[in-house]
């Protein structure tokens, strides 16, 4: 942390908003610092972006007030915000990918010499910038051509070049390498010895206590805690956030691997462009073990499980499934396989949001007895399993008639995942698992996995998080550009090994 630290630069004072039937911000406070790192830390749904974009202009509080640097402000709009010295880095970046670094960091506050575009001005000060802070960055690079770490430093130096001294991070490590998001805890740090005050928006417990010099917790829009990273732990922190205590580490036993359920050979997918995304890939998975697939996101992974599960043609390549060919198979056919599928994105392939817990929970048994006889439903025994999986899965509703668009994250995961696991199944392919749960949730999840494992069923888990594939995988494939670049067991694959090879290194 910088000088002068006891100065506040932003103050958030009884802010509330509320948006049809959510209160979405409960009266929070927030004071960030003088050359300090915020963390901002809750799961998803406890209001975080949503504090952060009315801080940023984008939203209105319904009640409350935001002060910055010592003035009550109400800012209509992000060039409000930009103009007071306050800049943000979204989680989904916004750039332009073909245009170059200084155009991007440009756009909206061009500089100009007797009415044309001084770009040379303008790449001599993004060059300035990014030697300033260590950011390293071409100016004269085309976006679309930069790693996605290096894209990130772009966001930073284009809020830089407005001049803010007061940044929001929301989320910046969710798409990084560990070597990557090392990479900008020392940026950060750079910053704020400069001067720049930092909040840093995550639910990752370890990054938090890495870098923050002070910590607050959101839970259902409510502030619930402060705490200081010198003396917080990961355990007391996931308490704060979630409201009870949670096991953290996944526990499991030695696997017992048996014959090969999955197989695939020289496996082939292209994109939604029509580029080839999976380039060649050879995997197995065996009955009682879990295979996790680490890499950063866009290196084919979604191409890979839309593929194994019927969701995406094939353009070269084999995949036996329990020792049928089922390459060419549509998703019903690869489900009654036995098949379970947790999907990447629950609201587009795992739910349907206005159908009820109770008709989520046999989209793929609808059709079959006792759920129907030909074409006559039977609400009643589809409700009585409905019954049955809420209890069992713990599943947080109101009732099993209601609709599954109003439920949280993490319960519309569990009505997957009590879907999922409640028919007789060979094989589980989970993709991104956990994605935006909180820590709770999280915790019943993997347990779930793990059971399955030790039944005997053969599991695939894909996911962005490193942590999430160390703790659960008993083998670790590392994917890198559409391809399985290597297999580890899981006692070779340090963090640092798996993040060299998912950021292309061939060790």
């Amino acid at each position: 942390m910088s000088e002068n630290t006891n100065q506040i630069v932003l103050q958030a004072k009884g802010i509330t908003k509320r948006f049809p039937g959510v209160l979405a911000n409960d009266s929070v406070d927030l004071t960030l610092r003088h050359g300090q790192i915020l963390a901002l830390l809750g799961e998803n749904g406890a209001g975080k972006s949503t504090l952060m974009n009315m801080l940023y202009g984008l939203y209105h509080p319904d009640e409350g007030e935001i002060w910055i640097k010592g003035e009550k402000v109400a800012l209509k709009n992000p060039r409000d915000a930009i103009d007071r010295g306050v800049g943000m880095v979204h989680q989904h970046f916004q750039l332009v990918p073909v245009m170059t670094v200084t155009e991007n960091v440009m756009l909206g506050s061009e500089v100009t010499r007797n009415g044309r575009l001084d770009m040379r001005t303008a790449q001599k000060r993004v060059l300035e910038l990014s030697q300033q802070y260590g950011l390293k960055v071409d100016p004269t690079a085309i976006v679309e051509d930069l790693p996605v770490g290096t894209q990130q430093r772009v966001e930073i130096v284009k809020a830089l070049y407005r001049h803010a001294d007061i940044l929001i991070l929301d989320e910046p490590t969710a798409v990084l390498t560990p070597q990557e998001a090392t990479e900008l805890f020392r940026i950060m740090r750079e910053l704020t010895e400069r001067g720049v005050s930092i909040i840093f928006i995550t639910h990752k417990l370890k990054e938090v206590l890495a870098v923050a010099d002070d910590i607050a917790v959101l839970r259902g829009g409510r502030m619930v805690g402060t705490a200081d990273p010198q003396t917080a732990t990961q355990a007391s922190l996931a308490e704060l956030m979630v409201g009870r205590k949670v096991i953290l580490q996944v526990e499991k036993d030695e696997p017992q691997p048996k014959e090969v359920v999955l197989n695939v050979r020289d496996l082939h997918v292209l994109d939604d462009r029509g580029h080839t995304a999976v380039k060649g890939i050879d995997l197995e998975v065996r009955a009682g073990e879990i295979v996790g697939v680490a890499g950063v996101q866009g290196n084919g992974q979604r191409e890979l499980v839309e593929a194994l599960t019927g969701l995406r043609s094939v353009k070269e390549g084999t995949i036996t499934i329990a020792g049928q060919d089922s390459t060419h198979f549509s998703p019903r056919k690869v489900t009654e396989l036995g098949v379970a599928h947790i999907p990447e994105d629950r609201e587009k392939h795992g739910l349907v949001m206005a159908y009820t817990v109770a008709d989520n929970m046999v989209l793929n048994n609808y059709y079959r007895k006792p759920y129907a006889s030909g074409p006559v439903m039977h609400q009643d025994a589809i409700d009585a399993h409905g019954t049955e999986l809420v209890e069992a899965f713990d599943v947080r509703t109101p009732g099993i008639h209601t609709a599954a668009r109003t439920l949280s994250g993490g319960n519309k995961q569990k009505v997957i995942v009590a879907r999922e696991f409640s028919r007789p199944i060979k094989l589980l392919i989970a993709a991104q698992p956990t994605r935006g749960i909180d820590v709770g949730s999280i915790e019943f999840i993997h347990n779930q996995i793990v059971a399955q494992r030790d039944r005997g069923i053969a599991v695939l888990v894909v996911s962005a998080e490193l942590d999430e594939i160390l703790g659960l995988a008993d083998r670790v494939a590392v994917m890198f550009d559409g391809r399985i670049v290597k297999t580890l067991p899981i006692a070779e694959a340090t963090r640092e090994r798996v993040g060299l090879l998912m950021a292309g290194s061939d060790e």
